[in-house]
């Protein structure tokens, strides 16, 4: 049985880091694209933002984001980048909207760390 330590956390390879990454985007991400399409909360939101037809849009490409990043950690190296990028590329979007309308730094933050995690993944892939 292997027990946790910081020495063993630290022996990880790169490859472990990436799909532990990919992992949690991908659950966020597919989890998150459900409550987009279904919650009267995203609802709000999109209204909020001044997105609301965009909502049903954003919420799809989440889902399918996010489970493209596990397909393509495992079986298709295009689908990973494809996920990936596209992923960061649409949490960009999402910092630029809370931005423009003067959301608070606490609700711009995961956004932000979303997009950074998802080129972080799109960048290691790439450089396989």
């Amino acid at each position: 049985m292997t027990t946790f330590s910081l020495k063993n956390w630290l022996d990880l390879s790169m490859f472990d880091y990436q799909m532990i990454l990919s992992l949690i985007s991908a659950i966020a991400f597919t989890v998150y694209g459900v409550v987009c399409l279904t919650t009267n909360h995203m609802i709000d939101e999109f209204t909020r933002y001044g997105l609301l037809r965009f909502r049903t849009l954003t919420g799809i490409l989440e889902a399918l984001g996010g489970i493209g990043t596990i397909v393509g950690l495992y079986y298709s190296k295009p689908i990973y980048l494809i996920s990936t990028g596209g992923l960061a590329m649409l949490m960009l979007l999402g910092v630029f909207v809370r931005l423009r309308i003067s959301d608070p730094i606490t609700q711009i933050l995961p956004a932000f760390t979303l997009m950074t995690v998802n080129f972080v993944l799109f960048y290691m892939q790439l450089r396989r």
